[in-house]
């Protein structure tokens, strides 16, 4: 009986393990995949000069520089990624006695290039920038190859 249990337990691990073998004779290659087309988008952020803090008008303008780049990149995030919406309302006796909605963003861009900095009117300065998929992918091939199998050869 000892014997008997001993040999189908042989035959079936012998078994199992053939089944197995077969991942270890065979080569996987691998192809990277690429995009068709890429779009590119458009952002434009503005920002005032007079509400910056500075002491001198250089200054502030230096300040609405720095923000109105700030919002062009918040806009192209709200872009790529959405926006999130919060909202609340409350209520007393059937009546609206409180409503709050709250929006935020969050991503992180990569490759984006300024087309153009520029005063708009006499207190407010606009930054246009552009984001270019060819770009953005080239940067995310240099960190993650993304791949496909290619061919499989058994052995």
């Amino acid at each position: 009986m000892r014997k008997t249990l001993s040999l189908i337990f042989f035959l079936a691990m012998a078994t199992v393990l053939n089944g197995c073998s077969s991942i270890f004779d065979k080569q996987v290659e691998w192809e990277t995949i690429e995009p068709d087309t890429y779009p590119v988008i458009h952002a434009v952020g503005y920002a005032p000069i007079s509400v910056q803090n500075g002491d001198t008008n250089s200054s502030r303008s230096l300040q609405a520089i720095k923000a109105s780049k700030l919002d062009a990149y918040r806009e192209l995030a709200e872009q790529v990624y959405g926006q999130k919406i919060d909202g609340k309302q409350s209520l007393a006796n059937l009546v609206l006695t409180d409503t709050n909605l709250k929006s935020s963003v969050e991503g992180v861009i990569r490759g984006a290039r300024i087309v153009k900095s520029y005063p708009v009117g006499e207190d407010s300065y606009a930054t246009e920038l552009e984001l270019d998929f060819s770009r953005v992918y080239s940067i995310y091939l240099s960190t993650a190859r993304p791949k496909r199998v290619k061919a499989v050869r058994y052995y």
